[in-house]
């Protein structure tokens, strides 16, 4: 008898996905990311957020949705359900980077780590509806679902190179300029989740607690942050054009431009008609695109040479004599 296989290695050694078909496979796992997030967001903004009123059950007594619920139970109750589609998303990305030919290491465990934010948010939202939709928990599970999408689009961009040792692409003082706009957009998620924490959506009808400031001076200092960003993105597409940097990394500083521009639009839309809420759900979806627009345009600063030839998935099937 053989060395027992893992299930992985069972069908890795009985498939071979093509590269385009690993990369789409980390591709779903980054829609999935923002999709979680943006409906996270929905299930907050229609007052859901204690629809199931306990976790990992719905109710004390059911493990699904009751009709005595009604809307709330029933946002709540799917939005947890779609985290088994993000889940399938990231399994299967997982499945295709371990199945790739030659073997991926790197690329196997991004997704692996994937699977393992999945699992800690989910304790995190778990948490957050037992403390009662307390909002440093609630801008906890948000930031976590970012380090999601995070990890999701460094795999999406990995699977499309190889695994050689990165060389730059472009001179030194500007990949240092893309980490600061990384930076700087970090910060500025994370002030969000403070005009978010002391705002007018709590999640819930019912007495849910809020940061201790108010939600205006927090708007004014993220909008400070906001526009930081803006200056560096601006710096960052003249720079590009100075060095002659590459066509693709050019396109994702405009793209990054154009991503704020919308965002700025919709920020500020929303802050003076007092936060409606498909207003701020935009947001939450500009703020997934923003992100995404920032890592890109930082892993374009660097190549990695070698992308592996696409192998037929019958190629083990052909004789050696043939």
């Amino acid at each position: 008898m053989g060395p027992v296989q893992t299930p992985l290695a069972f069908i890795a050694q009985r498939w071979t996905p093509s590269p385009r078909m690993v990369r789409r496979a980390a591709l779903s796992a980054v829609v999935m990311s923002v999709v979680i997030i943006v409906t996270g967001g929905a299930v907050r903004l229609t007052g859901s957020g204690l629809g199931c009123d306990t976790w990992p059950k719905c109710t004390d007594d059911s493990l699904i949705v009751t009709a005595e619920q009604g809307f709330h139970g029933f946002v709540e109750f799917g939005n947890r359900m779609l985290t088994y589609v993000l889940s399938a998303a990231v399994g299967w990305a997982i499945v295709a980077a371990r199945s790739a030919k030659p073997r991926r290491r790197p690329l196997t465990r991004l997704g692996w780590a994937q699977f393992w934010i999945v699992m800690s948010n989910a304790v995190i939202g778990g948490i957050t509806v037992w403390m009662g939709l307390n909002p440093w928990t609630v801008a906890g599970h948000f930031l976590a679902a970012n380090s999601l999408l995070t990890v999701a689009v460094i795999t999406w961009h990995r699977a499309g190179e190889g695994d050689s040792t990165p060389r730059p692409r472009v001179p030194r003082p500007v990949r240092k300029l893309s980490w600061a706009i990384v930076a700087v957009s970090a910060v500025l998620i994370a002030l969000g989740t403070t005009v978010t924490g002391a705002g007018k959506h709590a999640g819930d009808s019912s007495d849910v607690p809020r940061m201790p400031w108010d939600w205006t001076n927090a708007a004014h200092v993220h909008a400070i942050a906001a526009w930081a960003l803006c200056a560096l993105a601006v710096a960052m597409w003249l720079v590009l054009r100075v060095v002659d940097a590459p066509d693709d990394t050019r396109a994702r500083a405009r793209d990054l431009l154009i991503v704020l521009l919308a965002q700025g639009a919709i920020g500020y839309a929303q802050y003076f008609t007092g936060v409606p809420e498909l207003l701020v759900a935009l947001h939450m979806l500009g703020s997934c695109l923003m992100w995404i627009a920032v890592l890109r345009l930082a892993l374009s600063m660097r190549e990695r040479p070698g992308t592996p030839a696409e192998i037929p998935a019958q190629a083990d099937a052909v004789p050696a004599n043939a």
